[in-house]
């Protein structure tokens, strides 16, 4: 038996490049994770669908896609490259689209990190109001454009000695007790999309890695005052999670030191009550 060093190489991604969808806003989870992943070396492209972002309480970043590009390029390390576009995932042949765009933007070739976190928000209520469709439009962005991405990203030419292929995708706990009885149109397309991460990875290995994350209540600016209070208290801690938070284990994930994980859907609540 041979052992491999025990130290961490601190640029993990170098070479590498990833695609983190719903990466637009300098609060939001996919923001985070774009720099994370380009400070341990990985060449990065975010996408954004600002009119989603426009029709939200919260509203769209007041800096815009390029600054927040920006951001991303002053924590990247030495050669990784950034870039970033806008699609709109509802149709049926958007999400291969933006896997060829994504990898020619980032000097085309392949994309070994595909990281999932655009969602349909909005529209949505209790089992008694909802319709066919606002089923339809949660399941068109929240399940079946992230099922193609992965289908895209997964046909895409790949040599023996490339990388391993990393998946992550994002879920909102609707498996976890509780659920979201007032969100049903997002909850049900949520959960499908958890329910799949077993079937994917099987389908995918050995050569790509497919997991899903549930991040928990995470404070990017969708609730705020009492609701925000409330929320808070049902931590341990007494505090929400910053993006950075799950940034930390997708951008993990990612890495081959998680090469052995798969078919996961993996809860970072910090102990969350609900």
């Amino acid at each position: 038996m041979t052992f491999e060093s025990p130290q961490r190489d601190p640029l993990p991604l170098r070479g590498r490049s990833a695609l983190v969808t719903g990466a637009s806003r300098r609060n939001g989870i996919g923001f985070a994770v774009a720099r994370r992943l380009a400070a341990y070396g990985a060449s990065v492209y975010l996408h954004h669908h600002l009119p989603h972002d426009d029709a939200q309480p919260w509203g769209a970043d007041a800096d815009g896609p390029e600054a927040l590009a920006g951001s991303v390029r002053e924590a990247a390390a030495p050669d990784a490259h950034v870039a970033h576009g806008p699609a709109d995932l509802t149709g049926p042949g958007a999400p291969g689209r933006l896997i060829e765009e994504a990898t020619e933007a980032l000097g085309g070739g392949r994309l070994d990190i595909l990281v999932a976190n655009h969602a349909l928000s909005g529209g949505d209520g209790t089992l008694d109001t909802v319709d066919a469709g606002m089923l339809d439009a949660h399941w068109a962005v929240n399940t079946r454009s992230v099922i193609l991405l992965v289908q895209a990203f997964a046909r895409q030419q790949r040599s023996e000695d490339a990388p391993t292929g990393r998946v992550v995708m994002m879920t909102s706990g609707q498996d976890v007790r509780g659920g979201m009885p007032g969100e049903i149109c997002y909850a049900l397309a949520k959960g499908a999309l958890a329910s799949s991460v077993r079937t994917l990875a099987t389908a995918l290995a050995p050569r790509i890695t497919v997991n899903a994350v549930n991040p928990g209540p995470v404070d990017t600016g969708y609730r705020s005052g009492e609701e925000h209070a409330d929320v808070a208290a049902l931590f341990p801690g007494g505090e929400w999670a910053a993006p950075d938070v799950p940034a930390r284990l997708v951008s993990w994930l990612t890495t081959d030191e998680a090469a052995w994980i798969t078919g996961e859907v993996i809860n970072s609540e910090n102990g969350f009550a609900r």
